[in-house]
């Protein structure tokens, strides 16, 4: 019996972070791709990360270019850490088929007798070496040479029937100038790669690659964010929280505040997502430190994400909910926490990190303060709403407690939140301020709580040298939420401090 299954993909690994995943497995061998982008984002240091990559496992690359010289290249390399001797390069630029007019007009034809110097040239160097694997420079001066679209497209096929006669994997670097009409040159490829790089109104360059085709293997649709650092390219593939196994195991976690956890009937359940809803100052912050804090004393790790403050801010605030103080925790690896550069992170970047908390760290529960912080840090970034919800989804399959602190705007009677998120999460507390006895006191409701009963009373919440407090229900008030209540009973609410020795 004949045997009809297909051979699987022959996948050569990258080297590049995160472009295997969006790739399925990494590069097929023998592949033909076409490397897509504008200057500055990162064609040429993708291309060279790859060969370095290969070289590392004993196999041969060559870096042939008609438009960096040799002098480019190693400053290109020198400033990633690597060293150029590990790779071949042809530098081109100088050739005489460059200099002479001449010979502008060469053609890629197989049926050709004469191939032109620049032709030439290239088939020595690749004889010569001998490589596995080649990325091939310039394209658009090759669209140049060929003057004409049907040149242009014979010698695009002339080339790729070339290398794949000889089993070799080319990576083709187009800046997408001096376009040919109607014959674009990822029609004549195997894999189409484009790399994006854009300015926003405000802070560093974002950059985002995307694959359009890959011919005989399937690869990640979408765009997925990526950034250069020393070392060469880190992309972020766009999460699917789809893809994630669901964790079986899910615990009531206690706030270590007991009114507040019967408010809450008993707690809040890991792999749930909470939103604390309320004005600047109320004690959202504080809240969901309360939680970090008992997660912390239980032996779990946690992770903060803070957009809007600084860390000895958010480390003053939280000491007194923990009995040694949080510092130590940090010390020692249990805790993470970052503040988050507001002008030079993007989505997949954020997401790629509370990833790497969760899966690497183990963080039980992670914060994110604030909604407020993270839309202004990306004001010009489409969908980060919905990078949110599979940001979300994600972290509810991994069983972790996540909180969303979102401040809204007004402080005292109607208040206007900044983007609706209640529905995404499954518990939303609510805290207001409202006057009492010309006191600007603080209040907190359960507004919502998919998993379960819960109190729908208002509770008085004071924040004391000593940690949270959390009072008996308001049941003698109207109006609570509107800033100004009507008083119609004995219910005082906490007790008032007593007055502190000087």
């Amino acid at each position: 019996m004949a045997n009809n299954s297909a051979t699987p993909p022959d996948y050569i690994p990258s080297g590049i972070p995160g472009l295997d995943v969006i790739l399925n497995g990494g590069l097929l061998r023998a592949g033909f791709y076409l490397i897509q982008g504008n200057p500055g984002s990162g064609k040429t240091t993708l291309s060279l990360q790859f060969l370095f990559a290969c070289a590392q496992r004993g196999e041969r690359g060559l870096y042939i270019s008609l438009t960096e010289s040799r002098r480019d290249l190693i400053r290109t390399c020198l400033s990633h850490g690597w060293d150029i001797d590990a790779i071949e390069i042809a530098d081109l630029t100088r050739s005489e088929a460059n200099l002479k007019s001449e010979n502008q007009y060469s053609v890629f034809h197989p049926s050709e007798v004469e191939l032109g110097q620049t032709t030439q040239a290239i088939f020595a160097e690749v004889e010569r070496i001998q490589p596995q694997h080649v990325v091939f420079d310039g394209l658009s001066e090759m669209r140049l040479l060929a003057e004409r679209p049907l040149r242009y497209r014979h010698q695009m096929l002339a080339l790729k029937a070339y290398f794949e006669d000889r089993g070799i994997t080319v990576l083709l670097l187009d800046d997408q100038s001096n376009q040919m009409g109607a014959i674009q040159p990822e029609s004549l490829v195997g894999g189409n790669i484009i790399l994006e790089r854009y300015l926003p109104g405000y802070g560093g360059a974002r950059r985002r690659i995307y694959v359009t085709k890959v011919r005989g293997a399937t690869f990640r649709d979408g765009y997925h964010d990526y950034e250069i650092e020393e070392g060469g390219l880190v992309l972020y593939p766009r999460l699917v929280a789809a893809e994630h196994p669901e964790a079986a195991r899910r615990e009531v976690q206690s706030s270590g505040i007991e009114l507040l956890d019967k408010m809450l009937g008993g707690g809040l359940e890991s792999g749930t997502t909470t939103v604390l809803l309320g004005p600047a100052g109320a004690g959202k912050s504080t809240l969901s430190m309360q939680f970090v804090a008992q997660a912390l004393e239980r032996g779990e790790q946690a992770a903060v994400y803070t957009f809007d403050e600084v860390l000895e801010t958010l480390f003053e605030r939280s000491e007194k909910l923990c009995a040694h103080g949080v510092r130590q925790y940090v010390e020692n690896g249990q805790l993470h926490v970052q503040q988050v550069n507001p002008a030079e992170l993007s989505p997949g970047a954020f997401t790629n990190e509370v990833r790497r908390a969760v899966e690497e760290d183990g963080a039980k529960v992670v914060v994110i303060d604030s909604l407020n912080g993270y839309l202004s840090a990306m004001p010009e970034e489409r969908f980060l709403i919905t990078h949110l919800h599979e940001l979300f989804a994600y972290l509810n399959q991994q069983a972790v407690l996540t909180f969303m602190v979102v401040a809204q705007h007004g402080m005292i009677g109607s208040m206007a939140t900044p983007v609706d998120v209640s529905y995404m999460a499954d518990t939303v507390l609510l805290l207001r301020y409202f006057e009492m006895n010309a006191e600007i006191r603080q209040a907190i409701s359960v507004f919502k709580k998919r998993t379960g009963a819960h109190e729908r009373t208002l509770r008085e919440i004071r924040i004391t040298a000593t940690g949270m407090q959390v009072g008996e229900p308001l049941v003698d008030f109207r109006g609570i939420l509107t800033g100004v209540p009507e008083y119609h009973g004995t219910t005082r609410g906490l007790p008032d401090e007593e007055p502190t020795s000087s």
